[in-house]
């Protein structure tokens, strides 16, 4: 049995937890296996759409459902393939879905097959009323400022603006990735100045890799928050939490606070090895917030992290503390 074979890999007795029960448990956890950097899009009629990093690294895929759990089963389209060479022809990640100004839209990020780590954002759009439907035509490259390793596109709206947040190597290259902000001129444009709001400076953010990346947006509480993963994709992922003031500049690097600690991490004895590159979406109530996000079921590693193929989508339900911040509940199982 799978927690079996876990347990005597990490040499980890299953104390207190009948095995059934555990993989009972370990089952109910993975929403969707074998996909990683999980993105979650709720639509004003209450479907769901699903998009995530396959192992393979070659396509983007979409699935649709009523529900959240009904993405489990639902069947996947793939909607895009990679290049045979040049631009977008090799390691296509962490796509997400976006409805702008009545269009959808596709982030990812993309390498060369002669140059797979040079990592670049692309844009997808399609101006079908059904994304899984219609045309999905290449924007090209979402170029910024700066011509380094980018990637982990996410588009928010504050007041009458549209910002986009990605992750992105500083002009020094002291550190693999740090959070970027900017205005959005245009779905595939940004404009204006472009700052950074966090980069990795905690031990924590800096194990195997210096990372910041994965940045997600909520919004409550009078705050705007973001929440992003750090480190090298292993069990020393682990997620953080960014926020600044709904009336402050968000362009100023000094509205932004980041907490000292992370707010979700692996966890042993739940299972749950190096959660990290989550979204945010509803539940089918349209008010509890709920966190998708991935992780493996075990630490010792099948390969490498980019190898071992078996990050798997989860979710859970957050809630908020009285200070009107998102409690995570690390100790807690999905």
């Amino acid at each position: 049995m799978l927690l079996w074979t876990v347990a005597l890999m990490l040499c980890l007795p299953l104390t207190g937890v009948h095995a059934e029960d555990s993989l009972s448990v370990n089952r109910k956890a993975n929403l969707v296996l074998n996909r990683a950097d999980p993105w979650v899009y709720r639509s004003e009629s209450g479907h769901y759409y699903f998009t995530a990093s396959v192992p393979e690294f070659d396509r983007i895929i979409l699935r649709q459902s009523a529900t959240i759990d009904g993405l489990s089963e639902a069947n996947e389209q793939v909607i895009w393939r990679q290049h045979p060479s040049g631009e977008m022809s090799a390691n296509i990640w962490a796509p997400e879905l976006h409805r702008i100004d009545g269009a959808w839209y596709i982030y990812f990020a993309a390498g060369k097959q002669e140059a797979p780590f040079s990592i670049r954002m692309y844009v997808l759009q399609n101006t079908s009323t059904d994304p899984m439907q219609g045309q999905w035509t290449e924007l090209g490259r979402l170029v910024t400022a700066r011509d380094t390793f980018s990637l982990d596109a996410t588009s928010f709206t504050h007041g009458q603006k549209r910002y986009l947040v990605w992750a992105q190597q500083d002009d020094a290259r002291s550190y693999n990735s740090g959070l970027v902000l900017a205005e959005l001129d245009s779905p595939n444009a940004v404009s204006g100045k472009e700052v950074y709001i966090a980069e990795p400076t905690y031990d924590w953010e800096e194990r195997g890799f210096k990372v910041n990346e994965g940045a997600a947006v909520l919004k409550r509480h009078g705050k705007i928050f973001i929440t992003y993963s750090a480190s090298a994709t292993d069990h020393r992922y682990a997620m953080g939490l960014l926020w600044a003031d709904e009336n402050a500049d968000l362009l100023d690097p000094a509205s932004w606070h980041k907490l000292p600690e992370p707010v979700f991490t692996t966890n042993e004895s739940l299972f749950r090895f190096g959660p990290g590159h989550n979204s945010f979406t509803l539940a089918e109530d349209g008010k509890t917030d709920m966190m998708i996000y991935h992780a493996r079921d075990y630490k010792k590693l099948q390969g490498t992290p980019l190898t071992d193929g078996n990050r798997h989508t989860r979710y859970r339900q957050i809630t908020w503390t009285q200070d009107g911040f998102p409690e995570f509940h690390n100790n807690r199982g999905d």
